[in-house]
């Protein structure tokens, strides 16, 4: 039968699904292991997840360059042949610092897992913080601060964390050019001492894992206690001291463009109300037919994007808007800002933008979970968020379910109509 390629196929909304929840199961040493075998690629991805980011850290820079360093050598390996094992042998090895963890994560063919894990339990179990080493990369890392330092973006949500914390507070605690002279190899130690151990991680394995897979981990990570094992200490509070001025002001006189943020304190991903919020915000400024796309990009054509998201911490979350502009957009650029803010809370959203937006969410979830290592990445969120295990489910019900007028009293819930940090980075 000839397809009639004039008439436009039925569109139907996505139905529910159920999201792939990882086996678990306790190591001997105590260490939770998380399995989630998917697909026919014989390619496994290895997650260790350490409790130990910014939120824990005494000094700038001592989170990150902690966990930076694993890869600079071990006991048994130098950073050359770390480099080397793992380039022979086709893998990946990526390493990161959030606000309250740290991770390992690895990437290599099943058939090579057996060799390139080896690698990774003696950079994490033993790394030396060679001195020379740690000198080289606190170098190069410095030159890309410098670099980083010349764009009103990167000054923007240093000024918007400085201003929306407080300086005494993990997230307004930001890094400055002295602050790598600081950086020690004792002090990385000391860092890594009290919270790399079996006591403060978990780990995740994602995709062709095989029962030797499982049992490889097992006796390199999770037979014996390994590091300096000490009880769980609840994360430290910290104040959120937020700035008495309204606008902050960063001035780069030779400025192309100016970088605009607007940010505020609202509820996190834990509370009721958030999921739902999620769907205003995409509404307001998540995608790219989002209010406020539409109005200053496609209208005014005062910025080539703006977004507006919620970021999540362990004491608050943050509403933020951000854009880059020409310095005579800046005060117009922000009077829309307001005004889009204004008519969510009044006016209620269109049946048919409604609908856009959530398939277009409901798109988004599911591109999070269709593969192996984006289940693995999802599940790791959800954990450090600290999320139930029905989460996923939640939040499709959630965006299924919303309604113009849950939208509208969202808004006047949790759009202020004063107090809005601003900050500016730019010329004048």
């Amino acid at each position: 039968m000839e397809i009639d390629r004039t008439a436009q196929p039925a569109v139907t909304g996505m139905e529910p699904f159920s999201v792939k929840k990882p086996k678990q199961r306790m190591m001997p040493n105590g260490i939770p292991l998380h399995i989630i075998t998917q697909g026919n690629q014989e390619v496994v991805r290895l997650d260790v997840i350490i409790g130990a980011g910014r939120w824990q850290q005494q000094y700038p820079l001592q989170a990150i360059f902690t966990n930076r360093m694993l890869r600079e050598g071990s006991r048994l390996l130098t950073d050359r042949e770390v480099a080397e094992r793992l380039d022979f042998y086709g893998a990946r090895l990526e390493l990161g610092t959030g606000m309250m963890h740290s991770q390992l994560t690895l990437y290599c063919l099943y058939k090579y897992f057996a060799q390139t894990a080896a690698v990774v339990e003696s950079i994490l179990k033993e790394p030396s913080f060679p001195a020379e080493r740690v000198d080289t990369v606190l170098q190069a890392n410095r030159q890309q601060y410098l670099i980083n330092q010349k764009k009103v973006s990167f000054l923007g949500r240093k000024g918007m964390r400085l201003a929306a914390f407080g300086a005494n507070h993990p997230m307004g605690m930001t890094e400055e050019e002295w602050d790598y002279d600081r950086v020690t190899p004792e002090m990385l130690r000391e860092f890594y001492k009290k919270y790399y151990h079996s006591g403060n991680c978990s780990v995740y394995l994602s995709g062709y894992v095989q029962r030797d897979v499982v049992a490889r981990v097992e006796e390199l990570f999770g037979t014996d206690p390994w590091g300096e094992v000490k009880p769980y200490e609840e994360p430290k509070k910290y104040p959120v001291c937020p700035a008495r001025e309204q606008r902050t002001f960063l001035l780069k006189e030779d400025a192309l463009q100016n970088c605009v943020m607007l940010g505020w304190h609202t509820i996190r991903w834990k509370h009721p109300d958030f999921l739902k919020l999620r769907v205003l915000m995409t509404v307001f400024g998540g995608y790219f037919g989002s209010r406020l796309m539409s109005n200053i990009r496609e209208e005014k054509g005062y910025t080539y994007g703006i977004s507006a998201r919620v970021f999540d911490f362990p004491d608050t979350g943050l509403a933020l808007v951000a854009c880059e502009t020409a310095t005579a957009n800046v005060e117009p650029l922000i009077k829309e800002v307001y005004r889009e803010m204004e008519r969510l809370r009044t006016e209620l959203i269109g049946r048919e933008e409604l609908a856009m937006v959530q398939n277009y969410i409901l798109g988004e979830i599911a591109r999070n979970y269709e593969g192996a290592f984006s289940l693995a990445e999802a599940w790791i969120n959800i954990e450090w968020a600290e999320l139930p295990s029905d989460y996923p489910e939640h939040s499709m019900l959630a965006v299924k379910d919303v309604t113009a007028e849950e939208l509208r009293r969202l808004a006047q819930k949790y759009f202020p109509e004063d107090g809005i940090i601003e900050v500016v980075a730019g010329k004048v």
